[in-house]
């Protein structure tokens, strides 16, 4: 998905931004490892990354590629933070919050679990979807 962010607008050019798109993803602060992905692999934290100034490269081919550089690194961001806000919207319009007290009597529902670890009695092929409080 993160590819395909950045490279939307221009499907032909994802091969040149590959790394670019893998620098993006594995450089922002991830909650669940509470720590960079780059960090986590490599054991270092990341190597600065300065930001282009203009006139500062020798040539204007190099000139020219940081200055691409700079723009796709913005827009990549950009697009993933799009990305992360719709992802987040429509967990927030599928989702209620739940509070239980304990001794309270619930259904639990095996979805895409083995249900045999749970009831004592043999089953056929159209076993309950609903398993009873334990």
């Amino acid at each position: 998905m993160y590819l395909r962010c950045a490279t939307g607008d221009r499907p032909r050019a994802w091969v040149d931004w590959l790394a670019w798109a893998e620098y993006s993803y594995n450089t922002p602060y991830h909650t669940a490892l509470r720590a960079m992905p780059f960090e986590v692999v490599y054991g270092r934290p990341l190597p600065a990354l300065l930001p282009h100034t203009a006139g500062a490269a020798q040539t204007d081919t190099a000139d020219t590629l940081l200055r691409d550089r700079d723009s796709f690194l913005a827009d990549v961001r950009e697009r993933l933070l799009q990305a992360r806000q719709h992802a987040k919207h429509y967990y927030d319009v599928h989702h209620r919050e739940l509070e239980f007290a304990v001794g309270e009597w619930v259904w639990l529902r095996l979805l895409h679990r083995p249900t045999h670890s749970l009831e004592r009695r043999p089953k056929g092929k159209l076993g309950p979807r609903y398993a009873g409080p334990f």
